[in-house]
């Protein structure tokens, strides 16, 4: 029998259900200017616009304030889509920092910013358009609802409370657990006891898609990657002709499951 809805829903946050754009933006950049010793008080007016839809090579939260750096440092916009893991780590090399310690330093400026003003940290998120009515009626139904991030669980928290949706911390997989998504995925289906493919998992990163499917015991898993989020067209037309990926629009998303495809 065809399965037409999950027993599982699980979700990216970051490019799924919220955009994050002018927070990442604004934090990379106080991060970007300690690291550099930027003596700039604000940012150009053109590098948020270079940096937005160049979100999409970005990987790890480290990775922003270096995007920062080589779009500073006139690095092409082609070059940085094409070769983004060498040229981050060629920054990184060059200036003898780490990843550990860039994301430190973000993390750090973000807990500063909430305990200082938080209100004014979650005006720089926006929810897609029709996301949070989706939430609210898949935790009023029978379906068990997940958030699988590598966002810091308790950024998920205080984002998802602002719109008075009610999940519960247990049901939050977020940055702290140090695991690949597809491990948690595996552990979700073995603690709920269902099959694999009751499990589905909306995700705007296609490389993420891409490890799960690889997963001898998670290739029936229903993979859909939001063509919303943070991704490129090549990315979506490498989805299109993956026939264990379905490519997903916000139209589809806030309908019914069985018009996902």
């Amino acid at each position: 029998m065809k399965v037409i809805s999950p027993k599982i829903l699980a979700l990216d946050f970051d490019g799924v259900i919220c955009d994050g754009l002018m927070e990442y933006f604004e934090v990379s950049w106080l991060a970007y200017s300690q690291i550099w010793s930027s003596t700039g008080i604000t940012p150009p007016d053109t590098l948020a616009k270079k940096f937005n839809p160049l979100r999409a090579v970005i990987e790890t939260g480290w990775e922003m304030p270096v995007l920062i750096k080589a779009l500073v440092d006139k690095i092409p916009e082609g070059k940085i889509y094409k070769n983004w893991g060498n040229i981050a780590q060629e920054i990184l090399q060059k200036d003898n920092l780490n990843a550990k310690e860039i994301a430190a330093k973000l993390d750090t400026l973000r807990d500063e910013w909430i305990a200082k003003d938080l209100n004014s940290w979650l005006s720089l998120h926006r929810f897609y358009p029709g996301v949070i009515k989706k939430l609210k009626a898949t935790l009023a139904s029978n379906i068990i609802l997940y958030i699988v991030t590598t966002k810091e669980g308790r950024f998920v928290q205080e984002l998802l409370q602002k719109e008075e949706v009610n999940l519960s911390p247990e049901f939050i997989f977020g940055k702290e657990n140090k695991r690949p998504k597809y491990e948690i995925l595996r552990e979700l289906i073995k603690a709920h006891n269902i099959s694999s493919e009751q499990l589905w998992f909306v995700e705007d990163r296609l490389k993420t898609l891409e490890l799960v499917q690889q997963q001898p015991d998670l290739e029936e898993v229903k993979l859909y990657l939001a063509d919303w989020g943070y991704n490129t067209q090549i990315e979506r037309e490498t989805a299109e002709n993956n026939p264990k990926i379905k490519l997903v629009s916000l139209l589809q998303f806030d309908k019914d499951f069985s018009e996902w495809g």
